[in-house]
């Protein structure tokens, strides 16, 4: 902590510009309802009811980005955190409060459980060329 020869403390570096903590953005909340389907890969898509989110005036204008983002094509959480700078656990309650909203879908990757096996891909493609 460094003071400005005056006595009073800066907590932040002059350069630095206004600060926002995460905890501000997302109210004091850590997780959101269904953010156990929000991995980095999951896919996040808006719905028809996100027309216009700036008419909204209950949403932020970080859940406005992400929307906004999101109309343009479908985005992954991680593609959202980095293209708007944020933290992943701020986006992942953000994205909570849309899909509770019903402003976004949010589609999960299939798990690598589900995935077919490598020796059926090859016995198909083996029955392909033999076609």
């Amino acid at each position: 902590m460094s003071g400005d020869g005056q006595g009073t403390p800066h907590w932040f570096d002059d350069e630095a510009g206004p600060v926002v903590r995460p905890y501000a953005m997302t109210r004091g909340r850590t997780t959101s309802p269904g953010q156990h389907r929000l991995d980095l890969i999951a896919v996040v898509v808006t719905t028809e009811y996100a027309e216009d989110p700036e008419a909204d005036h209950s949403l932020s204008p970080e859940h406005v980005d992400i929307v906004e983002l999101c109309r343009d094509a479908p985005q992954s959480v991680a593609e959202l955190a980095a293209e708007l700078d944020l933290p992943i656990g701020v986006v992942r309650v953000l994205i909570g409060d849309l899909v509770e909203d019903e402003l976004v879908n949010v589609t999960r990757p299939v798990p690598p459980a589900e995935l077919p096996d490598e020796s059926i891909l090859r016995d198909v493609i083996s029955g392909l060329r033999a076609l």
